[in-house]
């Protein structure tokens, strides 16, 4: 199964991050109920972001309830060395995994593990890094979809930075249009119609769902917001 497979024209992906853990398969569940179908799976290794996020033994909890109800799991590594994790994340159930262009000076080595393991494979760009060389990498390595982060990866909650709608579309006038284009950092309600036509077709949403006490009215105001 590819992202040619999951997506339904434009998705809006739940960020797990921001669940609450003592929930976190109530919230899944919830939200799966709700007709969300890719979920937001972020990872920090407290190197290339400061704080330690979620793991293998996480996903390998929810990963059974979202793939029993046709759901994907996209997993985002903000980590250093990234391709040594690609194969427990592909054991614990990940269906797709991000690296970052930032930690990866060899992507196309990166890009053929993922491959091997028969994991779709995307390429992040934080805000700071050049527009035009993070898409001439992913052409170059041949990746299934771009990340372009709209805050500094590492925090739920920011606020979405300002420039990031041009840099989104400066991407996808640059990709071809087999790469998609995927935008994570305070995506809500009011932004999240610009952003997809600047070309963005996947929107990974935080607070603006799990920061909601109404998860499933949450989503789909998201999902409204783009129709």
């Amino acid at each position: 199964m590819t992202w040619a497979d999951w997506i339904r024209t434009l998705e809006v992906e739940p960020s797990l991050y921001a669940a609450d853990f003592s929930r976190l398969g109530e919230q899944v569940d919830t939200l799966l109920r709700a007709e969300a179908r890719v979920f937001h799976f972020d990872v920090g290794d407290g190197h290339f972001i400061p704080p330690i996020t979620m793991g293998p033994i996480v996903l390998q909890s929810i990963a059974p309830l979202v793939h029993d109800a046709g759901g994907v799991l996209d997993c985002h590594l903000m980590v250093l060395a990234p391709e040594r994790q690609l194969e427990q994340f592909k054991e614990a159930g990940a269906d797709s995994v991000t690296v970052h262009f930032e930690v990866c000076p060899d992507l196309r080595n990166v890009v053929l593990r993922a491959r091997e393991l028969e994991l779709q494979i995307g390429m992040a760009l934080n805000p700071e890094t050049s527009v035009d060389a993070a898409a001439a990498a992913a052409i170059a390595a041949n990746v299934d979809l771009v990340l372009c982060m709209s805050v500094h990866p590492g925090y739920s909650g920011q606020a979405f930075i300002e420039g990031s709608t041009e840099r989104v579309h400066r991407l996808r006038e640059l990709l071809p249009e087999s790469i998609r284009l995927q935008v994570d950092g305070g995506i809500d309600w009011e932004n999240i119609a610009e952003l997809r036509d600047s070309g963005a077709t996947l929107f990974v949403a935080a607070t603006a769902i799990f920061g909601r006490e109404d998860l499933p009215r949450a989503y789909r105001r998201l999902v409204q917001a783009l129709s």
